[in-house]
């Protein structure tokens, strides 16, 4: 069982996650403290968290979190603005980055906190 959206958002205004925007299904919010942009993807019981490529090779750190669940491939979306584009298909390229399921409040916060102990160099 996964985490509901307005769960999801309850716990990353609680975690102080800053949002800038809403344009679809994407939430732009910035880590608290960070200027580093996670987008929040879906509706209803079908969301995730979306992070940087570049945070890749921390996937094993990432996975063994209890309830955190990493959904394999890319996940693309044009809104995601302040992620790298990837050529694929079209010729401008579009966003990419890390998709991540939950099964509850409490796996959403062991993920931020270890995903800004990485940023953070911890």
């Amino acid at each position: 069982m996964g985490i509901e959206h307005s769960e999801l958002m309850a716990e990353l205004a609680s975690l102080d996650c800053r949002t800038n925007f809403t344009i679809k299904k994407i939430t732009e919010y910035m880590l608290p403290k960070l200027k580093e942009p996670i987008y929040l993807h879906g509706a209803d019981k079908d969301c995730q968290l979306v992070i940087r490529p570049a945070y890749e090779v921390f996937l094993a750190d990432l996975v063994e979190l209890e309830g955190v669940t990493y959904k394999e491939g890319y996940f693309h979306n044009n809104e995601m603005t302040r992620f790298p584009k990837r050529v694929q298909k079209s010729l401008n390229g579009i966003h990419y980055g890390l998709g991540f399921k939950f099964t509850d409040r409490e796996a959403v916060k062991r993920f931020i906190h270890r995903l800004m102990t990485i940023i953070n160099g911890g």
